[in-house]
């Protein structure tokens, strides 16, 4: 774990605060040692595959979703602003499983300042042997999202699981230290039965507004349509800084579940507009404030705000850190690495390029 600046407690604002019923950080270490520990103790196991099954409700209301538009005004009230990200890499391949890698970033803006703060990486060797304990360790980590065996089909789905894991443990670590500020996620407010049970972001969601908290979830990417459109496709001729609010979007698609009401925010000038989901248990008036107090005390380009852009840059791997933490595992469990042969490269030389080229 390492802290790029030194945390200073201020009376307004602390972070982070340790909790003792936050101690996961130090089970996932542990897990992550014993992981690579067995690194050449381990023979290789049949895989089993089992079918997912999805344990959320449909939802069958048809009503026609409605739209309109917001002119938003900076509010300048000093309001500080927390953005977390996490990130995974698989590091390698082994003869028993694969090698991964998990990291999180948070970063917060308090006046003109930013700080950063990394957990990680967190090195693991996944493998049909070992991946019970894995799910046991994840079981007891969110009982409500891991109540039977087939939702872990098999050792190639940890890499998710995991990654899930560590970000729900530091958005749950930031809820409980911070209080009136702004918190926002990369990704959306979508519960799944498989990555993030309906439960824990209820819970989430429900503690950041005891505390005066306002979770804003942005997502880069969005397949939500509306009337035959992309949802960030309907505000290219609006002028910024503007939301779009779409009410009576359909709020369960089989194994998801939506949390939050849907926007598109285009904050600034450019060519980004991107999909922005607010908790619905928090009304439109405090909704649109939570934005402009956003544009008032962050620095926003391309519709992106600048805390969120810095923490996916400091959770995301760079080619030279994957190539030390492969060298690290590879001295300390005396292993050779290997590369594997391309087979595109070979069958089609300068024309194989796809997955593995």
């Amino acid at each position: 774990m390492n802290a790029q600046f030194p945390i200073t407690t201020t009376p307004k604002y602390n972070f982070p605060l340790p909790k003792e019923n936050l101690q996961l950080p130090q089970q996932l270490i542990e897990l992550s040692i014993r992981s690579l520990k067995k690194l050449q103790q381990l023979q290789p196991q049949p895989t089993k595959n089992v079918p997912l099954q999805s344990t959320l409700p449909e939802h069958h209301e048809k009503i026609s979703p409605t739209t309109s538009f917001v002119k938003l005004k900076l509010n300048p009230t000093k309001t500080p602003t927390v953005a977390i990200d996490v990130s995974s890499i698989k590091i390698g391949e082994t003869e028993n499983g694969i090698l991964l890698a998990i990291r999180g970033a948070i970063v917060w803006r308090q006046t003109s300042h930013y700080r950063y703060l990394r957990l990680g990486p967190f090195p693991f060797h996944i493998t049909e042997r070992n991946k019970n304990e894995i799910c046991s360790f994840l079981r007891c980590s969110s009982e409500a999202a891991y109540k039977h065996e087939y939702i872990m089909p098999n050792f190639l789905y940890m890499q998710t699981r995991l990654t899930t894991l560590l970000e729900r443990w530091i958005q749950t670590l930031v809820n409980q230290t911070t209080s009136g500020s702004l918190i926002l996620w990369d990704g959306s407010l979508m519960a799944s039965a498989f990555d993030m049970p309906m439960q824990a972001v209820e819970e989430l969601l429900k503690e950041a507004r005891n505390r005066g908290n306002t979770i804003l979830a942005f997502s880069k990417m969005t397949r939500l349509l509306l009337h035959g459109h992309r949802i960030t496709d309907l505000v290219w001729k609006q002028q910024p800084p503007c939301l779009l609010k779409i009410e009576n979007y359909p709020i369960a698609s089989g194994s998801m579940r939506l949390l939050g009401n849907v926007y598109v925010a285009k904050l600034s000038a450019g060519s980004c507009a991107f999909r922005l989901d607010v908790d619905k248990e928090l009304s439109h008036i405090k909704a649109v404030e939570a934005v402009q107090k956003l544009l008032g005390n962050d620095l926003i380009l391309q519709s992106y705000p600048e805390t969120l852009r810095l923490a996916h840059i400091f959770s995301t791997f760079t080619a030279n850190e994957v190539i030390g933490i492969q060298r690290c595992i590879a001295m300390e469990s005396n292993t050779k690495i290997v590369a594997r042969p391309n087979v595109r490269r070979l069958l089609f030389g300068r024309f194989g390029k796809g997955p593995e080229g």
